[in-house]
């Protein structure tokens, strides 16, 4: 497949637009003024893209919500992501799809909580009643169904009607990001990278938004190990637009994977002004500079880091990214023996009124993260309790469905590690180790878990893990050649007499 975009046919094109949309409102209406033009009713319909509804407002608002969600940035001259949300439902109340990407949009959040799962109930009921009361095309019939179904819980069959709808319209944005998202959830890596292989052809240059396709699929080649053509397209989409903050976090993650700690250092250096302003995404990519100062042993420059982005950005967001960035990175620095102070108790407040949540196991272990930090025992309780009821639920939950088997032993494992029993830790993650993938996350993310199993291996007991902590060594050694962190590991367990 060529590297760049040639289209196999004209369905799906529409018009030239900027990438750099501006929206502008005459005070006190809801009347645009476009210095670049967002698609209006027509525009959608050349594009092969219909939208139900008679309101050129509420098409380009619908087109600058997309925009922003595909780029992880609240412009504020378009009103950002909310502000356009509420003059959509205002422009047309009755438009199916306005109500799709707004539903949608919180569901792929997932950051709510029991008030906020209320809100989202009664969302998506008003979505589903709209799409009822009239006449929708094809595809906007499958992006209601879809939208329905991944808030059920049943993220594999929403993916398989999004992709359905990407067979006959690839260049359906909306469509290939909520798949994205949802097999990122998933842990499907393959499933991310070819669901965007299949459409890349169809994305030529004047499709709006199609540098941008460009890093997603980057992404997905980076997480199943073809680094040579991710760094490519990711770098292709960067000449195309610096500002691109998920192709800066996709060559982060390249020379993460590759334990290039000085590359990536100098990168994060020197990209950092065309990313920062991406509030929604500019904290995770300082998370992942303070990874390679972490990796690198340089502990208080990370927590410079931590202090001065990090924490920050989770105070003000509440976000689940910004939640699993903060307690991943501190519990990783204190498995390097660094002392953390208070910082757990500035995190609890966030994560504590999340704890019976479940939308997804992946946040569920970084929320226990935090409770183990600031040893919170009543609150640590209260997770893996309502996790267990969680895990017994009926219906199609996915989630649900996967804590039995796997959420829930991992979550036990970092409670027997924190409460000083490493051997009973590593029989439960040992078993289980294969499926972890199964929470959803990166490979870099889920790396916090492969430590933990490594920490507890090195303080094992048992004769019968003896030879563990080597073993897992090894192997990391072989698939991350050259890593300072797997050094310093190695130097432990050689210390204790493991590597022998």
């Amino acid at each position: 497949m060529s590297e760049d975009p040639q289209p196999h046919s004209r369905s799906g094109r529409s018009a030239p637009v900027s990438l750099r949309l501006r929206l502008h409102l005459d005070p006190g209406t809801a009347t645009m003024n476009t210095s670049s033009p967002l698609r209006d009713c027509q525009a959608w319909k050349d594009a092969g893209l219909p939208l139900s509804t008679t309101s050129n407002e509420a098409c380009k608002l619908f087109d600058a919500t997309l925009t922003q969600y595909v780029t992880w940035t609240n412009d504020k001259s378009l009103g950002g992501i909310e502000g356009c949300l509420a003059r959509l439902r205002a422009a047309d109340p009755n438009f199916a799809m306005g109500h799709a990407i707004s539903a949608g949009l919180r569901l792929i959040g997932t950051g709510s909580s029991r008030q906020l799962d209320k809100e989202l109930d009664l969302a998506v009921k008003t979505m589903v009643d709209v799409s009822k009361a009239q006449a929708l095309t094809q595809r906007e019939q499958l992006h209601v169904s879809a939208v329905e179904t991944f808030a059920n819980g049943n993220f594999p069959k929403a993916s398989a009607l999004w992709e359905q709808i990407l067979q006959d319209h690839p260049t359906d944005m909306l469509a290939l990001k909520f798949s994205n998202s949802v097999y990122f959830h998933l842990g499907y890596q393959d499933q991310m990278r070819d669901s965007v292989a299949r459409i890349y052809p169809f994305w030529s240059p004047d499709v709006p938004l199609s540098s941008y396709v460009k890093g997603i699929y980057s992404f997905g080649l980076m997480e199943t190990n073809f680094y040579d053509r991710a760094e490519k397209l990711a770098k292709e989409a960067l000449s195309i637009t610096p500002t691109d903050a998920w192709s800066v976090h996709t060559m982060a993650h390249i020379h993460e994977m590759r334990a290039e700690v000085q590359q990536g250092l100098e990168f994060m250096q020197h990209s950092e002004a065309h990313w920062k302003d991406s509030d929604m995404l500019a904290g995770h990519n300082y998370w992942h500079w303070a990874l390679f100062l972490i990796e690198k042993g340089d502990y208080e420059a990370a927590l410079t880091i931590y202090d001065t982005h990090i924490l920050p950005r989770l105070q003000a967001s509440g976000t689940m990214l910004d939640v699993v960035d903060t307690c991943s990175m501190l519990y990783r620095l204190q498995m390097e023996g660094v002392s953390v102070g208070r910082r757990w108790q500035d995190v609890l407040p966030v994560t504590k009124k999340h704890t019976s949540d479940h939308v997804l196991l992946f946040k569920d272990v970084h929320c226990l993260m935090a409770s183990l930090g600031a040893r919170d025992a009543k609150t640590t309780q209260e997770m893996l309790t309502t996790l267990q009821e969680a895990s017994k639920s009926p219906g199609e939950n996915y989630q649900n469905l996967l804590a039995r088997d796997v959420g829930l032993p991992l979550c036990q494992a970092m409670v027997e590690a924190e409460a000083g029993n490493p051997d009973r830790a590593l029989e439960l993650l040992l078993p289980i180790r294969y499926r972890i993938v199964q929470i959803g996350g990166s490979n870099a993310q889920r790396d916090v878990f492969n430590q933990i199993m490594i920490h507890a291996a090195l303080n094992c007991t048992s004769s019968k893990h003896k030879n563990v902590a080597r073993s897992l060594l090894m192997e990391r050694d072989a698939l991350k050649p050259n890593s300072p962190l797997t050094e310093r590991l190695i130097r432990k367990a050689t210390a204790a007499h493991l590597m022998q």
